[in-house]
């Protein structure tokens, strides 16, 4: 249980599994590894988010906050949550096609 919120963690989402892990999280078991995965892949998510003015967060290895330049937040339970609500903050749909995004994107990785 987080100790701040009051939520307890039950269920490893389907992004934070590895062949070897358990349904659910047991304190200390793989938690730096656990850890640095989420924080990984929530750099990957802010390399896309920041073509909107966003910003992801891992919040205490259970959640995810998104932020925008605004000051604006929100807690995400997960990785399959994220993209609903950045366009719910955004206000419009957003789309992983667009031209732009896809050429910042690969200028990103010729750095």
């Amino acid at each position: 249980m987080c100790v701040l919120c009051g939520e307890f963690v039950h269920q490893v989402h389907w992004t934070d599994h590895t062949s070897k892990e358990q349904e659910e999280i047991t304190v200390g078991d793989n938690q730096r590894l656990r850890k640095r995965s989420r924080i990984h892949r929530a750099e990957l998510c802010n390399k896309i988010l920041q073509h909107f003015k966003l910003k992801l967060d891992d919040w205490q290895g259970s959640k995810f906050v998104l932020r925008d330049a605004k000051g604006n937040t929100v807690v995400v339970d997960d990785l399959a949550a994220i993209w609903s609500n950045v366009e719910r903050m955004l206000r419009y749909p957003i789309d992983p096609l667009n031209d732009d995004l896809l050429e910042r994107l690969v200028h990103q990785e010729n750095k």
